[in-house]
């Protein structure tokens, strides 16, 4: 097994392709084209505005019937017009895990040494097993005809995938980054933490390692660094970041996660959004917004709005997926947003309900 993921450099690569229709799938995160009007909104407060209408659930529209017969314990939400201050295009799922079942799709690559498993549009994963639900999940790229996840993905208790353990933006300071996972136990308890895969071990923490792009690499965490480590456990598990939500607080950890920088996902820009979280009783949450002006005015949320907007709805563990031109929710096989990519991308894992 290789003892690190290289990241990075992948995704300037990927950055430089032509896209979906370019034969070589280019990093999810793309940056927006430069003519296009208010994508990057660089100076947005990342701590919560207690001043900001809350938008609790109360204030969005049940929308469930417009896409056929669901499960009575799983509903559809449309945003109200305004998040946090923006015009808005999002759309949840709330589902009671006490009836409902959720599950993982993900590209196989627990080496970490790329797959030749193909990336797959949710249309294709609903096809394939008709779950109510689908919705694009953890990060990934294609490099040297190999492809490769870049987030977690954990099923019936086996790890597909991990999140990276490695990144550079200049190749000379080398950082370990933990990063964000969503995950149910044997148990059936939902949590949101930060892992990190060694070369024999991986691990789970209630705090990120304190990594940052402005001063010098901490540690490789290990099972002491940071602190609380344990061997990470899982039924079912999803990764991406930051984390957005801890024990009901806010968390929006996209400095210590790495997320932000010139490789980043712009956590600070308004942009399309996937997240998942789960409320004190068992509701999980799924989250997708509309931005990029695929929608006149709708430009996106950035990861606060996304963790802010979570908590108004009860969330108390939640994270970011991956978003841009891969959020995607389909409620029936039909889309919910206008994907950005002006069609649906192929991404290396999704999250299904039924």
């Amino acid at each position: 097994m290789k003892k690190v993921f290289i990241i990075f450099a992948a995704v300037a690569l990927a950055i430089s392709c032509e896209g979906k229709d370019g034969g070589t799938l280019d990093w999810p995160w793309e940056q927006p084209e430069a003519d296009t009007p208010g994508d990057q909104n660089p100076d947005i407060p990342s701590e919560p505005d207690p001043e900001d209408d809350k938008a609790t659930l109360d204030k969005w529209i049940e929308v469930s019937s417009n896409y056929g017969e669901l499960p009575k314990y799983i509903k559809v939400y449309r945003s109200p017009d305004m998040l946090k201050g923006k015009k808005s295009i999002a759309y949840i799922t709330v589902a009671d895990m006490a009836s409902a079942q959720w599950d993982i799709w993900s590209i196989n690559d627990p080496e970490m040494d790329g797959t030749q498993d193909a990336f797959k549009t949710p249309k294709k994963i609903y096809d394939a097993g008709n779950w109510p639900i689908v919705i694009n999940a953890g990060f990934f790229y294609a490099e040297g005809g190999k492809n490769y996840p870049a987030s977690l993905a954990v099923r019936e208790s086996v790890a597909l995938a991990y999140n990276i353990n490695y990144a550079s933006e200049d190749w000379i300071d080398i950082y370990y980054p933990t990063r964000a996972a969503f995950l149910e136990n044997t148990e059936g308890v939902f949590d949101a933490c930060w892992t990190y895969k060694t070369y024999d071990n991986h691990y789970m923490y209630t705090v990120p390692a304190p990594n940052t792009w402005e001063a010098d690499p901490v540690k490789q965490p290990s099972a002491t660094y940071p602190e609380d480590g344990k061997v990470f456990a899982a039924k079912t598990a999803i990764g991406g970041g930051p984390l957005l939500i801890d024990d009901g607080e806010f968390k929006d950890a996209y400095v210590e996660e790495l997320f932000n920088g010139a490789s980043g996902i712009g956590p600070d820009s308004n942009q399309p959004r996937t997240a998942i979280g789960v409320t004190a009783d068992k509701k999980m949450v799924l989250f997708v917004c509309e931005g990029r002006q695929m929608t006149q005015g709708v430009r996106g949320l950035t990861t606060a709005d996304v963790a802010n907007v979570l908590l108004d709805l009860g969330c108390v563990e939640a994270i970011n997926l991956d978003g841009g031109g891969s959020s995607c929710m389909l409620v029936n096989g039909q889309e919910t947003i206008k994907v950005s990519d002006g069609s649906q991308r192929a991404v290396g894992s999704t999250i299904m309900l039924k």
